[in-house]
């Protein structure tokens, strides 16, 4: 199974929804989505969430952005906490 990104996604276990942002494949071979919901009232961008593809169901197509080099990661690359460092 794989997930487009920019698919609309909800978490089976928690009804979490959101746009699925970036994919990570880890060397066990888990796969997990960054899920990004909507801008919340505040007007603030909200955290996205990594969660595993065996808990994610496609809502609908989504959104989709032109591909184009930004020069450096993204707010939600995961954390040293993931990455094993400091």
């Amino acid at each position: 199974m794989s997930i487009a990104l920019g698919a609309r996604v909800r978490d089976t276990v928690t009804g979490f929804t959101g746009v699925a942002t970036a994919r990570v494949e880890y060397l066990n071979g888990c796969i997990q989505y960054c899920v990004k919901p909507v801008v919340g009232d505040d007007g603030k961008m909200p955290d996205g969430e990594y969660l595993d593809i065996g808990q994610l169901e496609v809502v609908d197509g989504g959104v989709s952005v032109p591909r184009r080099d930004t020069g450096g990661p993204m707010s939600d690359t995961p954390s040293a906490t993931y990455r094993g460092g400091p």
